[in-house]
């Protein structure tokens, strides 16, 4: 027993010693990690010595302090490729969720190159559903969820978007630049995207953003349907229901 409770004991340790390293990653010496987490010298040149050589950890050869290892990118890089993986599986049930509280129509928008691709789509009840299918390509100008994420995305994104040419697709697509720009601002403002017949007419749509664990939108979340049923404001129970189901499939992404 008292060597199994060691054996986690160093493990704690071992855990607690790398969580130093967050979220900077700045070098970090014996001394230094023994003081901040009140651990002996001693312990804590053993637990470095042994993460070193399992690449945890690497030593600087001049400074003689450590930084993360390349196993750590490893496992990271592993984490994050089985999030992009698995997104559909990870979305799946809260999208289901929102369509059985809403009854309409849930689509998952997944942000690809200059567009957006439908990766799920949860039909609604309703007798009136939508003609959109999985592996439709959206323009970012126009669709719900692709504005949401264009809206989040970093500024040479957005601005490198907004300086190609915006195709119209009825009367109410956004083809003006400036009043674009405007409608992001308002998008980062209010939390949610809007679609008020842009891409067909006789189409609503209301998008929130999901954000990946590098904190950029990653896809969407859309409410959608015939524009006589889906309205919105900012307090809609819609509205809201929505952004919680954004924010719950981004917290499974390791967004923070």
């Amino acid at each position: 027993m008292r060597q199994t409770s060691g054996k986690k004991n160093s493990i704690d340790k071992a855990l607690t010693i790398l969580s130093c390293f967050v979220p900077h990653n700045e070098e970090m010496g014996t001394v230094e990690i023994s003081q901040k987490l009140d651990l002996h010298k001693a312990t804590v040149s053993r637990i470095l010595l042994n993460l070193t050589r399992h690449g945890f950890l690497r030593q600087n050869p001049r400074t003689k302090k450590f930084l993360l290892g390349p196993s750590i990118f490893h496992l990271a890089r592993a984490l994050n490729q089985s999030l992009k993986t698995n997104l559909i599986h990870i979305a799946k049930p809260h999208i289901d969720d929102l369509r059985d509280r809403l009854k309409e129509t849930i689509v998952l928008e997944v942000l690809s190159g200059e567009n957006t691709i439908i990766a799920y789509i949860a039909e609604g009840p309703r007798a009136v559903r939508l003609a959109g299918t999985v592996g439709d390509i959206l323009p970012l100008h126009v669709a719900a969820g692709a504005k949401a994420i264009l809206a989040f995305h970093s500024p040479e994104i957005r601005e490198g978007y907004l300086n190609g040419k915006l195709l119209r697709f009825t009367s109410n697509t956004i083809t003006d630049h400036a009043a674009l720009r405007a409608e992001f601002k308002a998008i980062r403002r209010r939390g949610f995207s809007l679609d008020k017949e842009e891409h067909d007419i006789g189409t609503n749509a209301v998008g929130a953003p999901i954000f990946g664990s590098e904190k950029k939108p990653v896809a969407a979340v859309v409410v959608a349907g015939p524009s006589q049923r889906i309205t919105w404001e900012k307090d809609s129970a819609m509205v809201s229901l929505l952004r919680d189901t954004a924010a719950k499939i981004s917290d499974q992404l390791y967004y923070e």
